[in-house]
């Protein structure tokens, strides 16, 4: 018997999308969409994140107004409790993102402790 494991990962996307912590982001991220301020705020933390994430990819220096202009931001967006409870919903969701895929891991894992 074959096995299709796609099968199985669509199955989980459906199952993850079902549950308290997924719902939890996406109605904090109806609740950012719909304040003009917060998601503007939003938008450019993002954006701050973005560049510096892609400079440091390609290696690049990131100059200190640089940071100190992604510091206020971040300063700024954590001032915002529309924000802050996003945040928060998605640290929830990464919680069982990383439980998902230290499972998975697991069998790659355990050929790896034959070695041992």
């Amino acid at each position: 018997m074959a096995v299709n494991i796609y099968d199985d990962i669509n199955k989980l996307e459906e199952s993850l999308r079902a549950t308290e912590e997924f719902a939890g982001v996406k109605e904090a991220i109806a609740d950012v969409k719909a304040d003009p301020e917060a998601l503007e705020l939003f938008r450019s933390f993002r954006e701050v994140q973005m560049r510096l994430q892609q400079k440091q990819m390609a290696g690049e220096e990131i100059q200190p107004d640089e940071l100190e202009h992604a510091q206020k931001t971040a300063q700024l967006s954590q001032q915002n409790p529309k924000i802050m409870g996003m945040l928060e919903a998605e640290m929830k969701l990464s919680g069982i993102i990383d439980e998902i895929n230290r499972i998975l891991m697991k069998p790659v894992q355990d050929l790896y402790e034959t070695m041992n």
